[in-house]
Protein backbone atom coordinates (compact mmCIF):
# COMPACT_ATOMS: atom_id res chain seq x y z
CA UNK A 1 0.00 0.00 0.00
CA UNK A 2 1.12 3.76 -1.19
CA UNK A 3 2.17 5.55 1.99
CA UNK A 4 2.71 9.71 2.02
CA UNK A 5 6.12 8.87 2.57
CA UNK A 6 6.04 6.79 -0.57
CA UNK A 7 4.61 9.60 -2.68
CA UNK A 8 7.19 12.09 -1.29
CA UNK A 9 10.28 9.74 -2.37
CA UNK A 10 8.92 9.27 -5.72
CA UNK A 11 8.50 12.91 -6.34
CA UNK A 12 11.65 14.02 -4.93
CA UNK A 13 13.24 11.61 -7.05
CA UNK A 14 11.57 12.75 -10.24
CA UNK A 15 12.28 16.47 -9.23
CA UNK A 16 15.84 15.81 -7.97
CA UNK A 17 15.53 17.76 -4.95
CA UNK A 18 14.55 17.16 -1.75
CA UNK A 19 12.55 20.57 -1.32
CA UNK A 20 9.33 19.90 -3.29
CA UNK A 21 7.10 21.76 -1.60
CA UNK A 22 8.93 24.94 -2.33
CA UNK A 23 8.23 24.21 -6.24
CA UNK A 24 4.74 22.04 -6.02
CA UNK A 25 3.06 24.50 -3.63
CA UNK A 26 1.20 27.88 -4.69
CA UNK A 27 0.68 31.19 -2.39
CA UNK A 28 -3.18 32.16 -2.48
CA UNK A 29 -4.87 34.92 -1.66
CA UNK A 30 -7.10 32.74 1.01
CA UNK A 31 -3.83 31.90 2.66
CA UNK A 32 -4.86 28.21 3.18
CA UNK A 33 -2.71 24.82 2.58
CA UNK A 34 -3.33 23.75 -0.64
CA UNK A 35 -1.33 20.61 -0.80
CA UNK A 36 0.49 19.13 -4.25
CA UNK A 37 -1.07 15.85 -3.21
CA UNK A 38 -3.29 14.30 -1.17
CA UNK A 39 -4.18 10.87 1.07
CA UNK A 40 -7.27 9.97 2.23
CA UNK A 41 -6.71 10.95 6.14
CA UNK A 42 -10.04 12.28 6.93
CA UNK A 43 -13.72 11.81 7.72
CA UNK A 44 -16.91 13.40 5.65
CA UNK A 45 -20.31 13.47 5.06
CA UNK A 46 -22.93 14.34 2.53
CA UNK A 47 -23.91 17.69 2.49
CA UNK A 48 -27.36 17.58 1.40
CA UNK A 49 -29.38 20.93 -0.20
CA UNK A 50 -32.75 22.10 0.52
CA UNK A 51 -34.05 21.36 -2.94
CA UNK A 52 -33.72 18.47 -4.52
CA UNK A 53 -32.54 19.78 -7.80
CA UNK A 54 -30.94 23.29 -8.21
CA UNK A 55 -33.32 26.05 -9.30
CA UNK A 56 -32.03 27.63 -12.90
CA UNK A 57 -33.35 30.92 -12.37
CA UNK A 58 -33.85 33.40 -15.31
CA UNK A 59 -34.37 37.12 -15.34
CA UNK A 60 -37.73 37.64 -16.43
CA UNK A 61 -38.52 37.83 -20.28
CA UNK A 62 -41.03 37.55 -22.37
CA UNK A 63 -41.47 34.17 -24.45
CA UNK A 64 -39.08 32.75 -21.86
CA UNK A 65 -42.29 31.34 -19.56
CA UNK A 66 -42.20 27.30 -20.88
CA UNK A 67 -38.66 27.49 -20.68
CA UNK A 68 -37.62 28.78 -17.48
CA UNK A 69 -39.31 27.27 -14.20
CA UNK A 70 -37.38 30.06 -11.98
CA UNK A 71 -37.74 33.91 -12.24
CA UNK A 72 -35.62 36.41 -10.65
CA UNK A 73 -38.42 39.69 -10.60
CA UNK A 74 -37.34 43.42 -10.00
CA UNK A 75 -41.19 44.32 -11.12
CA UNK A 76 -44.49 42.72 -10.81
CA UNK A 77 -45.23 40.42 -13.38
CA UNK A 78 -48.95 38.73 -13.99
CA UNK A 79 -49.95 35.34 -15.20
CA UNK A 80 -46.82 33.20 -13.92
CA UNK A 81 -48.03 29.97 -12.76
CA UNK A 82 -46.63 26.80 -10.85
CA UNK A 83 -43.10 28.72 -10.90
CA UNK A 84 -40.39 29.68 -7.98
CA UNK A 85 -40.44 32.82 -7.72
CA UNK A 86 -37.24 34.96 -6.32
CA UNK A 87 -37.58 38.86 -5.69
CA UNK A 88 -35.18 40.74 -6.06
CA UNK A 89 -36.79 44.38 -5.32
CA UNK A 90 -37.37 46.30 -1.83
CA UNK A 91 -40.43 48.47 -3.50
CA UNK A 92 -42.00 45.30 -5.35
CA UNK A 93 -42.27 42.96 -1.81
CA UNK A 94 -44.98 45.70 -0.82
CA UNK A 95 -46.96 44.99 -4.16
CA UNK A 96 -46.39 41.39 -5.41
CA UNK A 97 -49.18 39.06 -6.74
CA UNK A 98 -48.80 36.17 -5.10
CA UNK A 99 -50.46 33.04 -6.29
CA UNK A 100 -50.69 29.72 -4.74
CA UNK A 101 -49.78 27.71 -7.64
CA UNK A 102 -46.33 29.28 -7.41
CA UNK A 103 -43.43 29.40 -4.77
CA UNK A 104 -41.84 32.83 -3.52
CA UNK A 105 -38.50 33.72 -2.45
CA UNK A 106 -37.34 37.22 -0.70
CA UNK A 107 -33.73 37.88 -1.92
CA UNK A 108 -34.27 41.69 0.06
CA UNK A 109 -31.41 42.04 2.61
CA UNK A 110 -32.28 44.40 5.73
CA UNK A 111 -29.03 45.38 6.65
CA UNK A 112 -27.79 48.76 5.86
CA UNK A 113 -23.84 48.08 4.34
CA UNK A 114 -22.88 51.57 5.64
CA UNK A 115 -21.88 53.58 8.64
CA UNK A 116 -25.55 54.03 9.43
CA UNK A 117 -25.35 49.75 10.34
CA UNK A 118 -28.65 48.89 11.19
CA UNK A 119 -31.11 46.61 10.20
CA UNK A 120 -34.51 47.90 8.70
CA UNK A 121 -36.84 47.06 11.04
CA UNK A 122 -40.16 47.97 8.97
CA UNK A 123 -38.46 46.19 5.85
CA UNK A 124 -37.99 43.47 8.38
CA UNK A 125 -42.10 43.39 9.46
CA UNK A 126 -43.08 43.63 5.94
CA UNK A 127 -41.36 40.72 4.45
CA UNK A 128 -42.11 38.31 7.68
CA UNK A 129 -45.69 39.06 6.99
CA UNK A 130 -45.27 37.98 3.64
CA UNK A 131 -46.52 34.19 2.47
CA UNK A 132 -43.26 33.75 1.08
CA UNK A 133 -41.25 30.23 1.68
CA UNK A 134 -37.51 32.43 2.56
CA UNK A 135 -38.57 35.65 3.65
CA UNK A 136 -35.24 37.40 4.80
CA UNK A 137 -32.26 37.58 2.90
CA UNK A 138 -28.25 37.65 3.98
CA UNK A 139 -27.16 38.69 1.40
CA UNK A 140 -22.71 38.52 0.89
CA UNK A 141 -22.71 38.72 -2.75
CA UNK A 142 -21.93 42.20 -2.75
CA UNK A 143 -18.61 41.47 0.09
CA UNK A 144 -17.35 39.71 -2.90
CA UNK A 145 -17.92 41.91 -5.72
CA UNK A 146 -16.11 44.24 -3.33
CA UNK A 147 -13.18 42.09 -3.00
CA UNK A 148 -14.09 40.47 0.36
CA UNK A 149 -12.14 36.99 0.44
CA UNK A 150 -13.79 33.62 1.12
CA UNK A 151 -13.38 33.46 4.46
CA UNK A 152 -14.48 37.15 5.00
CA UNK A 153 -17.87 36.16 2.76
CA UNK A 154 -18.50 33.09 4.99
CA UNK A 155 -18.10 34.57 8.52
CA UNK A 156 -19.85 37.84 7.35
CA UNK A 157 -22.64 35.66 6.66
CA UNK A 158 -22.26 33.91 10.17
CA UNK A 159 -22.04 37.36 11.51
CA UNK A 160 -25.37 38.89 9.82
CA UNK A 161 -27.26 35.83 10.88
CA UNK A 162 -26.44 36.05 14.48
CA UNK A 163 -27.71 39.84 14.51
CA UNK A 164 -30.93 38.41 12.85
CA UNK A 165 -31.34 35.71 15.79
CA UNK A 166 -30.64 38.83 18.29
CA UNK A 167 -33.26 41.45 17.13
CA UNK A 168 -35.66 37.97 15.58
CA UNK A 169 -34.94 35.06 18.00
CA UNK A 170 -33.77 31.95 17.01
CA UNK A 171 -36.74 30.90 14.59
CA UNK A 172 -35.75 33.62 12.32
CA UNK A 173 -32.91 30.70 10.76
CA UNK A 174 -35.93 29.12 9.53
CA UNK A 175 -36.82 31.52 7.19
CA UNK A 176 -33.18 32.60 5.74
CA UNK A 177 -31.64 32.20 2.25
CA UNK A 178 -28.39 33.14 1.96
CA UNK A 179 -26.84 34.72 -1.58
CA UNK A 180 -23.71 34.55 -2.36
CA UNK A 181 -21.50 35.63 -5.86
CA UNK A 182 -19.09 32.87 -6.84
CA UNK A 183 -15.61 33.91 -8.38
CA UNK A 184 -13.33 32.26 -10.92
CA UNK A 185 -11.16 29.89 -8.07
CA UNK A 186 -12.99 26.82 -9.21
CA UNK A 187 -12.16 24.16 -6.38
CA UNK A 188 -12.46 27.05 -4.32
CA UNK A 189 -15.70 28.49 -4.95
CA UNK A 190 -17.26 24.70 -4.43
CA UNK A 191 -15.55 24.29 -1.10
CA UNK A 192 -16.77 27.84 -0.24
CA UNK A 193 -20.45 26.60 -0.66
CA UNK A 194 -19.89 22.91 1.04
CA UNK A 195 -18.28 25.15 3.96
CA UNK A 196 -20.87 27.05 4.51
CA UNK A 197 -23.30 24.26 4.98
CA UNK A 198 -20.73 22.94 7.96
CA UNK A 199 -21.09 26.80 9.62
CA UNK A 200 -24.77 27.16 9.41
CA UNK A 201 -25.44 23.78 10.70
CA UNK A 202 -23.52 24.49 13.50
CA UNK A 203 -24.46 28.06 13.84
CA UNK A 204 -28.24 26.65 14.27
CA UNK A 205 -27.26 24.15 16.63
CA UNK A 206 -26.09 26.29 19.05
CA UNK A 207 -29.83 27.07 18.95
CA UNK A 208 -30.82 23.91 19.29
CA UNK A 209 -31.40 23.62 15.83
CA UNK A 210 -30.15 20.99 12.84
CA UNK A 211 -30.95 23.45 9.68
CA UNK A 212 -29.62 23.13 5.83
CA UNK A 213 -28.87 26.41 4.83
CA UNK A 214 -30.79 27.66 1.92
CA UNK A 215 -27.99 29.19 -0.68
CA UNK A 216 -28.93 31.48 -3.61
CA UNK A 217 -25.87 31.72 -6.03
CA UNK A 218 -25.23 34.27 -8.30
CA UNK A 219 -22.56 34.88 -10.99
CA UNK A 220 -19.50 37.17 -10.08
CA UNK A 221 -18.65 40.78 -11.08
CA UNK A 222 -15.56 40.96 -9.97
CA UNK A 223 -13.79 39.42 -12.62
CA UNK A 224 -15.59 40.53 -15.57
CA UNK A 225 -13.97 42.83 -18.16
CA UNK A 226 -16.23 45.84 -20.71
CA UNK A 227 -13.34 44.73 -23.27
CA UNK A 228 -13.52 41.34 -23.84
CA UNK A 229 -16.35 40.10 -23.03
CA UNK A 230 -16.42 36.80 -24.64
CA UNK A 231 -14.25 35.71 -21.65
CA UNK A 232 -16.80 36.53 -19.72
CA UNK A 233 -19.58 34.13 -20.97
CA UNK A 234 -16.59 31.32 -20.68
CA UNK A 235 -15.93 32.69 -16.55
CA UNK A 236 -19.50 32.70 -15.90
CA UNK A 237 -20.13 29.48 -17.34
CA UNK A 238 -17.52 27.87 -14.67
CA UNK A 239 -18.68 29.92 -11.74
CA UNK A 240 -22.65 28.51 -12.71
CA UNK A 241 -20.40 25.06 -12.72
CA UNK A 242 -18.66 25.15 -9.32
CA UNK A 243 -22.26 26.75 -7.58
CA UNK A 244 -23.92 23.36 -8.73
CA UNK A 245 -21.51 21.26 -7.94
CA UNK A 246 -21.04 22.97 -4.64
CA UNK A 247 -24.54 22.26 -4.06
CA UNK A 248 -25.94 25.76 -4.31
CA UNK A 249 -30.38 25.42 -3.85
CA UNK A 250 -30.69 28.31 -7.07
CA UNK A 251 -28.38 29.81 -9.52
CA UNK A 252 -28.24 32.92 -11.18
CA UNK A 253 -26.01 34.03 -14.00
CA UNK A 254 -25.60 37.45 -14.77
CA UNK A 255 -25.36 39.08 -18.01
CA UNK A 256 -21.53 38.39 -19.33
CA UNK A 257 -22.18 42.01 -21.74
CA UNK A 258 -20.85 44.61 -18.88
CA UNK A 259 -21.92 47.22 -21.12
CA UNK A 260 -24.78 47.73 -23.39
CA UNK A 261 -26.41 44.76 -22.30
CA UNK A 262 -29.33 43.28 -24.93
CA UNK A 263 -32.15 41.06 -24.89
CA UNK A 264 -30.28 38.48 -26.76
CA UNK A 265 -27.23 38.16 -24.11
CA UNK A 266 -30.05 37.85 -21.31
CA UNK A 267 -31.19 35.35 -23.26
CA UNK A 268 -27.75 33.60 -23.78
CA UNK A 269 -27.18 34.17 -19.96
CA UNK A 270 -29.74 31.89 -18.57
CA UNK A 271 -28.98 29.59 -21.14
CA UNK A 272 -25.52 29.00 -20.08
CA UNK A 273 -27.50 27.05 -16.89
CA UNK A 274 -29.52 25.45 -19.18
CA UNK A 275 -26.45 23.43 -21.10
CA UNK A 276 -24.97 22.71 -17.84
CA UNK A 277 -27.44 21.10 -16.04
CA UNK A 278 -29.11 19.57 -19.25
CA UNK A 279 -25.83 18.16 -21.24
CA UNK A 280 -23.79 17.10 -18.01
CA UNK A 281 -27.20 16.74 -14.95
CA UNK A 282 -24.88 18.67 -12.19
CA UNK A 283 -27.54 20.16 -11.14
CA UNK A 284 -29.15 17.04 -9.48
CA UNK A 285 -26.30 15.89 -7.39
CA UNK A 286 -26.42 16.59 -3.89
CA UNK A 287 -22.80 16.76 -3.01
CA UNK A 288 -20.79 15.74 -6.00
CA UNK A 289 -17.02 16.43 -4.41
CA UNK A 290 -17.64 14.31 -1.22
CA UNK A 291 -14.50 12.63 -0.64
CA UNK A 292 -12.33 14.44 -2.78
CA UNK A 293 -9.40 14.96 -0.70
CA UNK A 294 -8.36 18.09 -2.03
CA UNK A 295 -12.18 19.68 -1.40
CA UNK A 296 -12.55 18.58 1.32
CA UNK A 297 -9.52 19.53 2.85
CA UNK A 298 -10.15 23.11 1.33
CA UNK A 299 -13.61 23.19 2.79
CA UNK A 300 -12.85 21.99 6.51
CA UNK A 301 -10.02 25.11 6.82
CA UNK A 302 -12.60 27.21 5.25
CA UNK A 303 -14.34 26.44 7.51
CA UNK A 304 -12.50 26.39 11.37
CA UNK A 305 -11.23 29.99 9.90
CA UNK A 306 -14.61 31.62 8.98
CA UNK A 307 -15.52 30.17 12.01
CA UNK A 308 -12.61 31.66 14.04
CA UNK A 309 -13.24 35.20 12.30
CA UNK A 310 -17.11 35.17 13.39
CA UNK A 311 -16.01 34.49 17.16
CA UNK A 312 -13.80 37.02 16.49
CA UNK A 313 -16.32 39.63 15.07
CA UNK A 314 -18.57 38.54 18.22
CA UNK A 315 -16.22 39.28 20.41
CA UNK A 316 -15.37 42.62 19.23
CA UNK A 317 -19.34 43.29 19.30
CA UNK A 318 -20.58 41.68 16.36
CA UNK A 319 -21.30 42.73 12.78
CA UNK A 320 -23.05 45.70 13.17
CA UNK A 321 -20.93 47.41 15.80
CA UNK A 322 -17.41 46.51 13.00
CA UNK A 323 -19.58 48.07 10.47
CA UNK A 324 -20.05 51.16 12.60
CA UNK A 325 -16.76 51.33 13.38
CA UNK A 326 -15.50 50.76 9.69
CA UNK A 327 -13.66 47.87 10.48
CA UNK A 328 -15.41 45.66 8.45
CA UNK A 329 -14.78 48.31 5.71
CA UNK A 330 -11.13 48.15 6.16
CA UNK A 331 -10.65 44.04 6.68
CA UNK A 332 -12.63 44.35 2.87
CA UNK A 333 -10.30 46.96 1.53
CA UNK A 334 -7.25 45.52 2.50
CA UNK A 335 -8.22 42.04 1.03
CA UNK A 336 -9.28 43.67 -1.99
CA UNK A 337 -6.17 45.83 -2.52
CA UNK A 338 -3.94 42.97 -2.16
CA UNK A 339 -5.76 40.98 -4.54
CA UNK A 340 -5.82 43.91 -7.39
CA UNK A 341 -2.17 44.36 -6.63
CA UNK A 342 -1.64 40.33 -7.80
CA UNK A 343 -3.44 41.32 -11.10
CA UNK A 344 -1.17 44.52 -11.06
CA UNK A 345 1.59 42.26 -10.78
CA UNK A 346 0.81 39.51 -12.94
CA UNK A 347 0.18 37.20 -9.95
CA UNK A 348 -3.49 36.91 -11.13
CA UNK A 349 -3.57 36.42 -14.74
CA UNK A 350 -6.97 37.55 -16.67
CA UNK A 351 -7.02 37.17 -20.37
CA UNK A 352 -7.71 39.75 -22.05
CA UNK A 353 -6.88 41.98 -18.72
CA UNK A 354 -3.48 42.29 -17.58
CA UNK A 355 -2.73 38.89 -20.25
CA UNK A 356 -3.13 39.81 -23.67
CA UNK A 357 -4.82 42.96 -22.67
CA UNK A 358 -6.32 45.07 -26.07
CA UNK A 359 -5.60 48.85 -24.48
CA UNK A 360 -3.00 49.87 -22.24
CA UNK A 361 -5.14 51.92 -19.81
CA UNK A 362 -3.77 51.91 -15.95
CA UNK A 363 -6.10 53.61 -12.99
CA UNK A 364 -4.21 53.56 -9.55
CA UNK A 365 -5.74 51.55 -6.81
CA UNK A 366 -6.40 54.42 -4.47
CA UNK A 367 -9.02 55.56 -7.70
CA UNK A 368 -10.92 52.21 -7.19
CA UNK A 369 -11.16 51.67 -3.73
CA UNK A 370 -12.24 53.05 -0.44
CA UNK A 371 -11.25 52.30 2.83
CA UNK A 372 -14.67 53.45 4.27
CA UNK A 373 -16.82 51.93 1.50
CA UNK A 374 -18.14 48.48 0.78
CA UNK A 375 -18.66 48.73 -3.11
CA UNK A 376 -18.69 46.43 -6.16
CA UNK A 377 -15.20 46.89 -8.26
CA UNK A 378 -14.21 45.06 -10.88
CA UNK A 379 -10.36 44.01 -11.21
CA UNK A 380 -10.31 45.14 -14.78
CA UNK A 381 -11.03 48.59 -14.28
CA UNK A 382 -7.78 49.30 -13.41
CA UNK A 383 -7.42 48.83 -17.31
CA UNK A 384 -10.08 49.64 -18.76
Amino acid sequence: MSTLENWEQLVKKQLKTDDIYAILQKENLEDVDVKPYYQNNSEYKILPKVEESTHLVAEYQEGLEDQAFAFLLNENVENLDEKSIFINNAKLSEHILTQESNRYFSLIDVFSDDHKAEINEHLSGELLSKSFERKICVDVSLHQNSGASIIQQLGFALAKSKELVERFGADILDKLIFKFAVGSQYFFEIAKIRAFKYLFNQLSREFEKDLIPYIFVETSLRNKSKNDQDNNLIRSTLELASAMIGGADAVFCNNYKIENPTELSKEISFKQQIVLAYESIINVFEDATSGSYFVEAITHQFAEKSWKLFLDIEEKGGYLELLKSGEIQKMIFEQATKEQSWVEEGKIKIIGVNLYPKLEVKKLVSELYDDSEIKSVRLAEMFE
